[in-house]
């Protein structure tokens, strides 16, 4: 998957299409609203094997990208805010990154919800935006203090193939969440959202060890009036401050577009894929090669 690119004008008439306004200066749509009431089957890790991004003549250097977000009851208002930036955030990136792929995830809690895990095909164009509309804001969670946000390390480790690999690159895993890191993936939960024989509980700390070989991990912690962060501020540094480090970033809603293209950069950066300053700068094309 991955063919096409991302382009202005085709998300505009995607947007309007869907009764979302676009704004053309900016990029920005209004009136998003998740309609899906259930998981659609094209996300439901029970009915696919793996999720591809492999190189083409059209995108010979593929970028993978999951980027995970938080679909219990405190962070709707962060997934709201994602989709209506999501033609800024697709722009900006694809004027310096022309094989960037986005794969969209919803995550909830494997203990409570129904849905707690949700994976698109990774995609260049408007599909990105096709497929963020599917995603389920279930608005479950629990009372276990964390969500499942590891699942999203468990999937990219597990359940996708990507080429960026055979030419020794990593892929980037984004997720975005209000409470702290889940200690552990419950091993009967996992099985039963993901449809595969899991025999133990998932350590965080172990399935870090493993997927931060094939994956630049960051996670966006939102801090939001609305949502849980106020509570769990210090527990969340404590737990993904130990892991990530400089990895965990802290971000406004209004931020968040252009916090999740910091991680990106910043991927592309500390892994020797580009540097600062004027080796910055696009190419003739308006691109930065990876």
């Amino acid at each position: 998957m991955g063919a096409g690119s991302w382009d202005a004008h085709a998300y505009a008439s995607y947007s309007v299409a869907n009764n979302k306004s676009y704004d053309v200066d900016t990029g920005r749509v209004f009136g998003q609203v998740f309609v899906s009431r259930n998981m659609d089957d094209s996300l439901d890790p029970r009915k696919f094997k793996v999720r591809e991004c492999c190189d083409t003549e059209e995108h010979p250097n593929t970028i993978p990208v999951i980027l995970a977000l938080d679909v219990t009851g405190s962070m709707g208002a962060s997934c709201k805010e994602t989709a209506e930036t999501l033609g800024i955030i697709m722009t900006n990136l694809y004027k310096k990154y022309k094989d960037i792929e986005f794969c969209v995830m919803g995550i909830g809690d494997l203990a409570y919800d129904g849905a707690p895990i949700q994976m698109s095909q990774f995609e260049s164009d408007v599909r990105i935006a096709e497929a963020l509309d599917k995603i389920y804001i279930e608005g479950g969670g629990g009372g276990n203090r964390f969500e499942s946000y590891t699942a999203a390390w468990w999937m990219a480790l597990n359940r996708t193939s990507l080429d960026c690999h055979k030419r020794d690159k990593k892929g980037i895993i984004i997720t975005l969440g209000d409470e702290p890191m889940n200690p552990y993936l419950p091993a009967d939960k996992l099985e039963d959202a993901v449809g595969d024989r899991i025999q133990d509980d998932v350590d965080t700390e172990e399935l870090y060890e493993d997927a931060s070989k094939k994956f630049d991990i960051y996670h966006i912690a939102v801090a939001d009036p609305e949502n849980m962060y106020k509570f769990y501020a210090m527990e969340i540094t404590g737990t993904f401050g130990q892991l990530l480090h400089d990895r965990l970033k802290i971000s406004s809603i209004n931020e968040l577009a252009s916090k999740i293209e910091e991680c990106i950069d910043d991927s592309l950066r500390q892994s020797g894929m580009i540097s600062s300053g004027a080796d910055m700068a696009p190419n003739e094309n308006g691109e930065i090669a990876w």
